[in-house]
C-alpha cells in the first residue's frame, strides 16, 4: 500500500478561503497564501485550491491569488474551478500549478480529458467528481454526478463516469459528496468505495470529515488513496501532524 496523502482543500471565493455546508452557506476562513504557507509548515502532502464560483459565474480561475500561492508554497498544489480548455490549463501550469482539476467542463466535454492527458500527461490532470445520493425508486442513478458546484443534476451514474474518466486518461479522481460536504459527519463511504473499486487510478475522498476516525474509515472502508478535508484543518480542530500520527498508529502508511 502506498503512503496515504493528507490533503487540505481550500475553497476560494473573491480571493479568500471560505467553507460552507452542502456547497452553500459560505463563511470566511482565511487568506489563501497564509493558509498555504501554514499547511506547508504543518506537513501537508499536497494542497487543492478550488475557485468555487468560477464555473457558476461563467469565468476563468482568478490568476492573481494562484500566482501568489505559487510563489510561496513548497509542496505540490492543484487548482480547479473555471478551467474550460487546454489553454486555461497551460496558463496555470506556467504560474507554477502542479495539477489542474476539471469538473463541469469534463462532463460537458469529455474529450477535454483526453486532450489534456495527451498535452500534459495524466499525472497532471485531476478530474473532480461531485456526487449525490438519490432515493431508491427515484428513476435516477443511486449515485449521481452533479455539476456547477452541485447546483445542476446530470443523470449520470458516478461509477460509469469514473470509469470513463480513467479511460480518457485522467491521472486521479477527486470525489466529493455534496450530501456530506461540510457536515463533519463522515465521508460518503458507499460512494467512495464504489468509485475506488471501479478504477485503478487513485481516488481522493472529499466531503464530510469531522473526526480522525473518519479519515481512517475513508482509507480502510472507502479504499481512498488520499483524504481531503477543509473545516477540521481550517478551524484548527485537527492538525496535519495529529492526522498523520493517528493514521500511522492505526497501521496506515503516511509520510511523517
Amino acid at each position: 500500500m502506498k503512503s496515504v496523502k493528507i490533503v487540505p482543500c481550500l475553497d476560494v471565493k473573491e480571493g479568500r478561503v471560505v467553507k460552507g455546508v452542502n456547497f452553500v452557506n459560505l463563511r470566511d476562513a482565511r487568506d489563501p497564501v497564509e493558509a498555504a504557507e501554514a499547511y506547508c509548515l504543518a506537513g501537508a502532502d499536497e494542497l487543492v485550491f478550488l475557485d468555487i464560483m468560477a464555473t457558476v459565474e461563467s469565468r476563468g480561475t482568478m490568476r492573481e491569488w494562484v500566482k501568489k500561492v505559487a510563489d510561496r508554497v513548497t509542496i505540490p498544489f492543484a487548482v480547479g474551478g473555471g478551467i474550460r480548455n487546454v489553454q486555461d490549463m497551460k496558463e496555470l501550469f506556467e504560474l507554477g500549478v502542479a495539477k489542474v482539476s476539471i469538473n463541469t467542463a469534463a462532463v460537458k466535454n469529455p474529450e477535454l480529458i483526453k486532450q489534456a492527458a495527451v498535452e500534459f500527461g495524466g499525472d497532471k490532470l485531476v478530474v473532480a467528481i461531485d456526487g449525490r445520493k438519490n432515493a431508491v425508486g427515484s428513476n435516477m442513478p443511486r449515485l449521481e454526478v452533479v455539476v456547477k458546484s452541485g447546483s445542476e443534476a446530470t443523470g449520470i451514474d458516478i461509477v460509469t463516469w469514473a470509469k470513463k474518466v480513467e479511460e480518457l486518461g485522467a491521472g486521479e479522481i477527486l470525489l466529493t459528496s455534496k450530501d456530506a460536504d461540510g457536515t463533519r459527519e463522515g465521508y460518503d463511504l458507499e460512494m467512495t468505495k464504489a468509485v475506488a473499486e471501479a478504477v485503478a487510478i487513485p481516488v481522493t475522498a472529499s466531503g464530510g470529515a469531522g473526526t480522525l476516525e473518519h479519515l481512517y474509515e475513508a482509507v480502510t472502508i472507502g479504499k481512498a488513496a488520499s483524504v481531503l478535508a477543509a473545516s477540521i484543518f481550517h478551524f484548527g480542530e485537527i492538525t496535519i501532524p495529529e492526522a498523520k500520527q493517528y493514521l500511522h498508529d492505526k497501521g496506515i502508511p503516511v509520510k511523517l
